[in-house]
C-alpha cells in the first residue's frame, strides 16, 4: 500500500512537472505571436506609405502625361482589386475577447476532492495539492490556446490582406513604370 501511495505520488510531482512546461511553452507561443502581430502591423504600414506615394507618383505622371499628350492611368485606381486592397477596412474591430484564466484558488474552490483519501496523511494532501495545481494549469492551457487560435485566425486575416496591397501595389508600380518610360519617350 505504502509503495503504491509513493508511485502516486511521485506521478503527481511529474504531472505538475508537465503542466508547468506546457504552461511555459504556451506563453512563450503567446509572446511570439504578439510580436509577430507588431510585424505585420508595421508591414502594413509600410504598404500604406507605398500606396500614398503611389498616388503621389500616379498624380504626378497623370499630369506630366497631359503635357505630353498621354492618357492618365486611372483606370487601376477604380479597379475591384485595388478596392478591396485599399477599400474600407474593420482593423479596429475586435473580433475576440481574451479568455478568463482561473488562477489556483479559484480553481480548487470549484472543485471538489480528486482523490479517495485512505491513509489521510500529508503525502496524500500533496498529491491532492498537485491534482489541483495540474487541474488549474490545464484550464489555464485550454484558455491560452484559444487565444493562439484566436490570434493565428487574426493574423491569417492580416496576412490575406497584405497580400492583396503586395499585389496592387506591384501592379501600380509597374503601370507608373510604363507610363514613365512612355513619357521618356516622347520628351
Amino acid at each position: 500500500m505504502l509503495d503504491h501511495l509513493l508511485k502516486s505520488l511521485d506521478v503527481t510531482r511529474r504531472m505538475v512537472q508537465m503542466v508547468e512546461e506546457s504552461k511555459d511553452a504556451g506563453i512563450r507561443t503567446l509572446v511570439m505571436l504578439d510580436e509577430q502581430g507588431e510585424q505585420l502591423e508595421r508591414i502594413d504600414k509600410g504598404l500604406n506609405q507605398i500606396n500614398q506615394d503611389m498616388r503621389e507618383a500616379e498624380k504626378n505622371l497623370t499630369d506630366m502625361g497631359k503635357c505630353c499628350g498621354l492618357c492618365s492611368c486611372d483606370r487601376l485606381m477604380n479597379s475591384a482589386t485595388y478596392k478591396a486592397a485599399w477599400g474600407k477596412s474593420n482593423d479596429d474591430v475586435v473580433s475576440a475577447q481574451p479568455s478568463h484564466v482561473a488562477d489556483e484558488r479559484e480553481r480548487m474552490m470549484m472543485s471538489g476532492s480528486y482523490i479517495r483519501r485512505v491513509t489521510k496523511d500529508s503525502r496524500e494532501d500533496e498529491m491532492e495539492e498537485n491534482l489541483n495545481q495540474v487541474g488549474s494549469i490545464l484550464g489555464n492551457l485550454r484558455s491560452m490556446a484559444l487565444d493562439v487560435g484566436n490570434e493565428i485566425d487574426i493574423q491569417n486575416k492580416q496576412v490575406e490582406k497584405i497580400m492583396e496591397k503586395v499585389v496592387v501595389n506591384q501592379d501600380r508600380i509597374q503601370e507608373a513604370n510604363t507610363k514613365a518610360k512612355k513619357i521618356l519617350k516622347s520628351v
